[in-house]
């Protein structure tokens, strides 16, 4: 006979997230380690002239040359759902419309076949760890932002928007890192 022993903890047990505030700050279990997650907006940089990306690569020279902290870049990239596109062309009423309305459906189609379009999303994780378990919260809170308004402020001189992930998109950002299942259909 074998035994197998059973383990009866909960997901919330072994993952490493203890709390995720109303700003989307996130407390690592049994550290005194804090994560903020930023949502970076890119530029096109094939579209601009050989000026512009001359600049913008300068700009991220300074960026990286001033940050003189860690921080990880995530890129997300999710293949594109073109079915809602899809249903609301085929929906057409107008029987001149519908015509070229078909056509389109099969022209998207073909391209989204062809291209495997996709999403992606630009993140930038910063972290701040506190030596002092008496470390108050505001202290870190405020160094994290620093951090934030450090990136943000060069990143916007080589043409990129970076905002703050608030809870709900901290927790969908987590879900599809962590959700091992969705991963492997993509």
């Amino acid at each position: 006979m074998i035994l197998v022993k059973r383990n009866n903890n909960s997901t919330q047990d072994w993952l490493i997230v203890e709390n995720i505030d109303k700003n989307g700050i996130i407390k690592i279990k049994n550290r005194n380690i804090f994560i903020k997650i930023l949502r970076v907006q890119p530029i096109n940089f094939n579209l601009k002239t050989s000026l512009e990306k001359e600049a913008i690569l300068n700009s991220y020279k300074i960026f990286l040359k001033t940050c003189n902290f860690n921080l990880q870049i995530l890129i997300h990239t999710n293949k594109e759902d073109i079915s809602k596109i899809i249903d609301n062309l085929k929906k057409s009423n107008n029987e001149n419309i519908s015509v070229i309305s078909q056509k389109y459906v099969e022209f998207l189609t073909k391209i989204n076949s062809e291209k495997q379009t996709s999403t992606k999303n630009y993140y930038i994780v910063i972290k701040e760890q506190c030596e002092d378990e008496n470390n108050n919260l505001e202290n870190i809170y405020y160094m994290l932002n620093e951090k934030y308004f450090k990136i943000k402020e060069c990143l916007n001189k080589c043409g990129n928007q970076v905002k703050e992930c608030k809870k709900e998109e901290v927790i969908k950002i987590l879900h599809f890192f962590l959700n091992t299942n969705n991963n492997l259909n993509r």
